[in-house]
């Protein structure tokens, strides 16, 4: 049984409240967020006790607690609860920098807590199936990968707040292209970048607005990440994978289609069911994607953001 603790309850964290509230094995014990006014308003609407500090969280009966706090502040509060002996859940990114990212393995491997990181498309049907047809050759030998990502809007329409539009903490590399990289990671082993282009506006205080990169993967698959904010178009996220004879396409995080030579693409669907990330949490499974696989994706974060 996961007794979890929550810090910070902007809009993911309330997403992560309302997705914990229906998962059977899991109990919400007390929730914090530094914003009164915030942390009031989900205390009332989803009846769970309000903290008034991190410490009051960190000192209640929980095994787990959920850092779902700007990046700046994941590695302070991490020490703090690895230092308390809680095993930690972490929104992406790990950290603010390498630098943070680096002090937080070290914590939780010197006091020996398990670690996991917010990634839902690991416990997506759609990527075990994908992943699945990779492995097995179903494209033949893959030859590339591209990530082609297109933003109308940045911060998206349902996701105003001010630090996702910082170059300190925000941005749209900082906040998809990890989801994409750990699935990288997953599939094809560490990337090497040989090239990247990064554009950011006038004003040094938002993030940016464009990027071109280039790199290979472990097996010298090569690949190609773009992303772009402020055009005149719908939002749009492809993670495509080519093979020599088959193309799969994962579209808009849960659309995903394969494509034969000759033929139209068409939707994959008949998914089988697949464990949770908090049954994966209660199991303690190996299919976590713990700190250390976090650092990696911070790695690449800190790279491309450099101009």
């Amino acid at each position: 049984m996961i007794s979890i603790g929550i810090i910070g309850t902007g809009i993911v964290g309330e997403r992560i409240i309302k997705q914990l509230q229906q998962e059977k094995q899991v109990e919400i014990k007390m929730v914090y967020d530094q914003q009164a006014e915030r942390l009031e308003e989900i205390s009332e609407a989803y009846g769970i006790p309000a903290a008034k500090s991190v410490e009051d969280v960190l000192h209640s009966d929980i095994n787990w607690v959920y850092i779902a706090t700007p990046p700046a502040f994941h590695s302070e509060i991490a020490e703090l609860a690895a230092s308390a002996g809680i095993n930690i859940l972490c929104e992406k990114p790990l950290a603010h920098d390498v630098e943070d990212g680096e002090a937080m393995v070290k914590s939780v491997a010197d006091n020996r807590v398990q670690t996991a990181m917010h990634f839902p498309l690991m416990y997506k049907p759609e990527i075990r199936e994908m992943a699945k047809r990779i492995k097995n050759g179903q494209i033949g030998k893959v030859v590339r990968i591209e990530l082609q990502t297109f933003f109308p809007d940045w911060p998206r329409l349902w996701q105003q707040n001010p630090w996702i539009a910082s170059r300190s903490q925000g941005g749209f590399v900082r906040e998809v292209f990890p989801h994409y990289f750990q699935l990288m990671n997953r599939l094809f082993g560490e990337l090497s970048f040989t090239s990247h282009h990064i554009t950011y506006p006038e004003d040094a205080e938002k993030c940016e607005t464009g990027l071109i990169a280039h790199g290979l993967t472990q097996e010298q698959i090569p690949f190609l990440l773009t992303g772009i904010s402020g055009i005149g178009q719908q939002e749009n996220l492809q993670f495509k994978i080519y093979g020599e004879t088959g193309v799969l396409t994962l579209e808009n995080w849960s659309d995903l289609y394969e494509s034969e030579k000759g033929q139209e693409r068409r939707l994959i669907s008949g998914f089988e069911n697949v464990p949770s990330l908090f049954t994966e949490m209660d199991s303690q499974s190996t299919l976590l994607v713990n700190f250390e696989e976090g650092l990696v994706i911070q790695r690449y974060i800190d790279y491309l953001l450099t101009e």
